[in-house]
């Protein structure tokens, strides 16, 4: 079915689809359903209270918010007045948030509640700009210089407004150009760029990964990923809706084990951090049973898992295959709205991120880097035309800064970042992702970050998996124990680890292997900075924390 914009798709969607369920969230222990009809109902009644307060067409209005059901409600409310919303990452600290916010240049913020609204109170000195705070749960405002309301009150603003002509006439003026979302990448050095991505960025890449991945009506996806990165806001938002599947909402990743066996999902979007943690819980049984214990975790009536937002560990992959569940691997970027490659359940390559979507075109450089070209590529980067024009040439291929290959069936291999090839003194070029996903192979390796540019050989910061390191500890009779900066210092595992990491490195040349290392005696962590939203692992951050004591190895 055609469709002019998102709001006309999500509109004509709860018309179709009227008292289907929607929407599934948990909430005081129990689950509520959200029909199509009332999803379209709220959307329009927050709309109507939006453009009370005075939200044009263009405008902008950004959300602050851990993932619940009003975050959707929130998005197609400001979509429907005409606007683009800019989706903030939860855990952002108040810097951050006055720099997303006041770049944006948005008159409005909606947060979840009382932590989200105080990092706005915070920095409000420096956003003159920012006109009200919406929030989902009830705040105290401790200043007077922004207008506070609660969700429930901008509701009833919106019933009292009878905005609903207007509303459908803002609608009937958009077009696939108009802006629909301002995406702030994470960034490794220097403020973030926003990724202006338009209506219909959003619809046709939504619309072209259905079409490799068909699901109808009678499906149900398990979200669990932020709304405030393009991930989930295109595969667990926008390709359902166009479906008419529900959407259950998990509480976290925490709890989602649990949410699975409470929903029996058909399908789960997640990134390959979630089904590492799973695979380390049955990599050590029996084929038949690891079998039994994946199909128990997913439920009976799961049918596709996909993964994306960073590197997918070929021997889980291939592991959760073996054990017939198919985990399909695909490729996308903030910029590209996201995906620009999948696999599919029947044309799919083990160890690459499948063959481009419809209406996508890809290309290999002299260099290596990867380039895009499609109605997915973004308008470019908000307030910032010199760096639209680094990366998108005028005829259209955008640079992802990704650096791959293409086999001779189409199928595409993600090797490293561009910027983070390693190139030792020695002028050997290395891919450090490669060397990294090696390391994470083995079974007592949970997370890997690897080091060397520039130096005499490789080296890595591991952090084990605990569960195994602990057996084997008491096994070998060691006694775990931590240095006073934070790594194992237990010289008889350290040995241990030598063997393993010598073992694993066989694959690769001599001058590619990890010779020395520290191992961490925590996991990476998000609160510290040391993950990406999608828990990918921040190589260059955690580098810079630690390049003390990295560089120490090199001394002798």
């Amino acid at each position: 079915m055609p469709f002019s914009s998102l709001s006309d798709m999500h509109r004509s969607q709860c018309q179709l689809l009227g008292p289907r369920t929607a929407i599934r969230f948990k909430r005081d222990g129990l689950y509520h359903d959200v029909s199509w009809a009332e999803y379209r109902w709220m959307a329009d009644r927050a709309a109507a209270g939006l453009i009370e307060l005075g939200v044009n067409p263009g405008d902008r209005v950004a959300i602050l918010s851990e993932n619940r059901y009003e975050w959707l409600i929130a998005d197609e409310a400001v979509l429907s007045t005409g606007g683009a919303d800019v989706p903030l990452h939860a855990p952002l600290a108040p810097r951050q948030v006055e720099y997303q916010v006041g770049h944006s240049q948005s008159r409005g913020i909606i947060v979840s509640g009382q932590q989200q609204a105080d990092k706005v109170f915070h920095v409000l000195e420096a956003l003159p700009n920012l006109e009200f705070l919406i929030s989902f749960d009830p705040v105290v405002s401790p200043i007077e210089k922004i207008r506070v309301l609660s969700w429930n009150g901008l509701m009833q603003r919106g019933s009292r407004a009878h905005k609903q002509e207007e509303i459908l006439r803002r609608e009937s003026k958009i077009t696939g150009k108009d802006l629909a979302t301002i995406i702030y990448t994470s960034g490794t050095t220097g403020n973030p760029k926003g990724v202006m991505l338009t209506h219909g960025n959003l619809l046709e890449n939504a619309k072209t990964t259905l079409e490799i991945g068909p699901r109808d009506p009678a499906d149900v996806l398990l979200s669990w990923l932020p709304y405030s990165h393009i991930y989930a806001r295109t595969c667990d938002l926008y390709v359902p809706a166009i479906a008419g599947s529900s959407v259950a909402l998990a509480e976290s990743m925490d709890t989602l084990i649990v949410n699975l066996a409470e929903t029996w999902p058909t399908w789960l979007t997640s990134v390959p951090r979630f089904y590492e943690k799973v695979w380390a819980r049955v990599e050590q049984m029996p084929p038949e049973q690891r079998s039994t214990t994946l199909k128990k975790i997913f439920g009976p009536r799961i049918r596709q898992l996909s993964s994306g937002g960073a590197p997918l560990p070929r021997h889980v992959c291939q592991g959760f295959f073996d054990a017939g569940l198919p985990l399909l691997e695909g490729y996308g970027l903030t910029e590209t709205s996201p995906v620009v490659s999948f696999n599919k359940l029947d044309d799919y390559r083990i160890g690459t991120v499948g063959k481009a979507i419809p209406g996508v075109e890809i290309k290999i450089a002299p260099d290596g880097e990867i380039l895009v070209r499609g109605s997915n590529v973004m308008q470019g980067y908000w307030r910032n035309p010199e760096a639209t024009a680094e990366v998108i040439e005028k005829d259209g291929w955008f640079h992802t800064g990704d650096v791959g290959h293409l086999d001779d069936e189409g199928y595409l291999t993600i090797t490293d970042r561009k910027k983070d090839l390693i190139i030792t003194s020695a002028g050997k070029n290395i891919a450090p992702s490669e060397l990294e996903r090696l390391l994470v192979s083995d079974i007592y390796i949970d997370q890997a970050v690897v080091y060397g540019d520039g130096r005499r050989f490789v080296s890595a910061l591991i952090v084990p998996n605990f569960e195994q390191l602990r057996a084997k500890a008491a096994e070998l009779n060691c006694k775990l124990e931590s240095s006073p900066e934070g790594f194992l210092k237990t010289p008889c595992l350290n040995e241990f680890f030598a063997q393993r990491i010598d073992a694993v490195m066989q694959e690769v040349s001599n001058p590619e292997r990890v010779k020395k290392f520290l191992v961490l005696d925590r996991p990476f962590q998000l609160d510290a900075d040391e993950l990406t939203a999608t828990l990918k692992v921040r190589r260059n951050h955690i580098i810079r924390k630690f390049e003390h004591q990295l560089a120490a190895l090199y001394d002798d």
